[in-house]
């Protein structure tokens, strides 16, 4: 069924100010949420807050950060559409974490990370550090995301890099402080957010806050080889302006599906954003993974934009939904022999 015509308008979040606030807000303090955004905060006119107005007392910290299956829709929207830069993406953000553990060493701002390649968590720990007048130390980084397949794992260990500094120091850290130090570094997904959001991956800036993603399983699988975001982002071309049309209105459903729990719409939007990108940045599996969705009557497909990952949406809350999970799994089976299943992180309604 396509999807058909909307004239809701994409609101950028800077025209709606506190109302945008209150929701985060709100997303924040969510009991799903609330674990991990209790050192992060939104607006305000302080870049960081100490708790109790006391010197914090310095220990170590830990914080997490969850990653998104690729992209429900990444695009360009039409010129002068919304302000900045027209390149945007929307998160499905999923229950599978990158981790870091920070440990103050006093005298120094200098951060040594391990592993060591995690250079850039080890650039935006040190600016961060330099930006909040606190010491340096050791960064630990685990993580459950593999690099270089489009789950956000770099923007996973930063924002949980952060995090975990501004908990070390009882520090809550506006976002937008680590959205700068971000954009200092690559483009980066919209992970540091309370739920689904409409991101400007290029200046690390939120468009629109969308809401909680329903309960949803996506079953993915791997085409292989790693790509890594900043080449990716410098090869890729510009979009036409008919494509960028249909973005703009693959977005405005977006905004209407996902507060309302729309699964179907919500597959539809994945898909057509996959169909899109193919042109661009072609999947091998990707025609395999649309016959086995309309084959098991799954949602859709939805993929790694700028990764090799590729996964069939399937709605948590149905009552065939163990059936159809096994129906999917024996119909991608012939061209990956070991899928995994990812379940989104939902906040309450």
């Amino acid at each position: 069924m396509p999807i058909q015509h909307s004239t809701y308008s994409i609101d950028p979040a800077g025209s709606r100010g506190s109302i945008t606030t209150t929701e985060l807000l709100e997303a924040a303090a969510d009991s799903v949420w609330a674990p991990y955004m209790c050192y992060q905060t939104f607006g305000g006119t302080a870049e960081l807050i100490a708790e109790d107005e006391q010197q914090p007392r310095i220990h170590s910290g830990e914080a997490l950060c969850c990653g998104t299956f690729g992209e429900l829709l990444q695009g360009q929207l039409p010129v002068g559409a919304v302000p900045r830069d027209p390149h945007f993406l929307v998160t499905m953000p999923i229950a599978v974490f990158a981790r870091a553990h920070f440990m103050p060493i006093a005298g120094t701002r200098s951060v040594s990370v391990y592993p060591s390649h995690k250079v850039k968590a080890k650039r935006l720990a040190e600016n961060l550090v330099i930006a909040l007048g606190v010491s340096g130390g050791s960064l630990l980084l685990q993580s459950e995301l593999p690099e270089g397949k489009g789950l956000a794992s770099s923007s996973a260990d930063l924002v949980a890099a952060a995090r975990s500094i501004a908990c070390c120091f009882k520090r809550r850290v506006r976002t937008s402080l680590i959205e700068k130090l971000m954009a200092e570094i690559e483009p980066s997904d919209g992970v540091m957010y309370p739920g689904v959001v409409a991101y400007q991956q290029r200046a690390c800036s939120l468009l629109s806050f969308l809401g909680q993603m329903p309960p949803l399983a996506i079953v993915g699988i791997d085409e292989g080889g790693t790509i890594e975001t900043v080449d990716y982002d410098q090869r890729r071309g510009e979009i036409s302006a008919s494509h960028r049309a249909e973005y703009h209105q693959l977005l405005d459903h977006a905004r209407i599906a996902i507060p309302r729990g729309d699964t179907a719409t919500i597959g539809r939007i994945a898909t057509a954003s996959a169909l899109l990108h193919q042109e661009r940045v072609p999947k091998e599996h990707l025609n395999s993974m649309l016959k086995a969705s309309e084959a098991t009557d799954a949602l859709g497909v939805i993929v790694a934009h700028s990764g090799t990952m590729i996964g069939i949406l399937l709605d948590r809350m149905a009552a065939d939904f163990p059936r159809k999970l096994r129906s999917v799994l024996a119909h991608v089976s012939p061209f990956d022999n070991s899928p995994k299943i990812y379940l989104t992180m939902t906040g309450c309604r």
